[in-house]
C-alpha cells in the first residue's frame, strides 16, 4: 500500500525551491529490504508538486534526498545521546552539502540498471560477474555502478542480483523506458566522505515520466 509522507523544506533564496517534494512510501520495497539494511545504497522515492523542469527538478529531488537523510541522522544522533550521553553524541553531526557544486552528466538508463550475472565464486566467497567494470587502483574512491554499490559493499552482503532486479522492478516498473537519468559528482558533500577513503562514490537522479515521480539514489560505504 503506497502512503505519502509529506515534509516541506523551506530553502533561503539562493537553494533550489524542494518545499513542494514530498517522500513516496511503499511496503512492497520495505518488504524487499526486510533481509538487512543496505549497507552500499540508499533509496528515496519521491514526487514533486510541481510540473518538471529538466535538470533543476533533478537537483531539487537530490537536496530533498539530503534533506532526508539528516532527518535520519537527527534521529541517530538523538538515540546516541540517550544511549551514550551528550558528550558522545556531540561528536556526530549533520552531513553538509552545497548543490551549486555538483556536475551531472547524462547516463543510459539501462546502463544504470544493468544488474550482472554471478559467473563464479572462490573458496572466500569472492565473486567474479560478468561486467567490464571491477574495482581497481584506478577507480580507487571514486564512482561505483548502482549493482556494484548495491551488491559488493565493504561488509558483504545477504542480497544477489534477483533482490536488485526485483528493487529495479518496483522502483521502475517500465524498466528503462520513460527515464531519465544523471549521475553526479560527489565533491558536494561529506556525506560521500567514507566512499571517498576506497570503496566508492556515487550518486544518481532518475525521472520517471510516465509516473511523474524521482528515484535518487545515494552510495558511500567504507569499512
Amino acid at each position: 500500500m503506497k502512503t505519502q509522507n509529506k515534509v516541506k523544506v523551506e530553502t533561503n533564496s539562493r537553494s533550489l525551491q524542494v518545499k513542494d517534494m514530498y517522500e513516496l512510501k511503499n511496503d512492497a520495497l520495505d518488504k524487499i529490504l526486510e533481509k538487512e539494511e543496505p549497507e552500499g545504497v540508499e533509496f528515496f522515492l519521491m514526487a514533486d508538486e510541481r510540473p518538471y523542469n529538466g535538470i533543476e527538478s533533478h537537483k531539487a529531488a537530490i537536496l530533498f534526498a539530503m534533506h532526508l537523510v539528516n532527518e535520519n541522522e537527527k534521529q541517530t544522533i538523538k538515540k546516541a545521546e540517550e544511549l551514550f550521553g551528550k558528550e558522545y553524541a556531540d561528536r556526530l553531526h549533520l552531513f553538509t552539502y552545497d548543490i551549486s557544486k555538483a556536475e551531472a552528466k547524462s547516463l543510459d538508463p539501462k546502463e544504470l540498471l544493468f544488474v550482472p550475472k554471478v559467473l563464479r565464486k572462490d573458496y572466500y566467497g569472492n565473486k567474479e560477474y560478468d561486467s567490464d567494470w571491477v574495482p581497481n587502483d584506478e577507480n580507487f574512491g571514486k564512482e561505483v555502478p548502482y549493482w556494484y554499490a548495491f551488491l559488493e559493499p565493504p561488509h558483504g552482503t545477504a542480497y544477489g542480483p534477483e533482490d536488485l532486479r526485483r528493487i529495479n522492478a518496483f522502483l521502475f516498473p517500465d524498466g528503462a523506458d520513460g527515464l531519465e537519468a544523471y549521475e553526479w559528482t560527489t565533491d558536494w558533500s561529506d556525506v560521500f566522505d567514507d566512499g571517498h577513503e576506497w570503496w566508492g562514490a556515487s550518486c544518481w537522479s532518475v525521472y520517471d515520466g510516465r509516473r511523474d515521480r524521482y528515484v535518487v539514489l545515494l552510495a558511500s560505504a567504507t569499512d
